[in-house]
């Protein structure tokens, strides 16, 4: 499952789709910086006198790895720890994963997660 959410709103959310994660048994995930837009297509500014626009916005990408039994519920427990009700609450892309394997121990499939 990937997160991506606006910086603006990050904060929060960050630590809420933590808790409620850790709340339904999912123990692990992984955050990055990236950059982007949705349908707000970036923002004019105004630096010294001259307006720009800026076509990619920070915003937070979270990353979680989970059987596919969970993914209904890791779902519902991210959009209600994420949502504001504003531009920039995000979206959730859930993806396919084919293999999982811990390094350490050679754990595969739901084991490994």
């Amino acid at each position: 499952i990937e997160i991506v959410t606006g910086v603006q709103t990050c904060a929060l959310p960050i630590s809420a789709v933590h808790d409620a994660l850790m709340a339904i048994g999912i123990e692990g995930l992984t955050t990055s910086e990236v950059q982007g837009y949705g349908r707000q297509k970036g923002k004019t500014e105004v630096y010294r006198g001259t307006e720009y626009t800026v076509n990619f916005l920070p915003k937070v990408k979270i990353e979680v790895a989970v059987d596919g039994k969970q993914v209904e519920g890791a779902c519902d427990a991210i959009k209600s720890a994420a949502e504001s009700g504003k531009i920039g609450d995000g979206k959730i892309f859930v993806l396919d994963i084919h293999s999982a394997i811990r390094i350490r121990t050679g754990e595969t499939g739901s084991s490994a997660l």
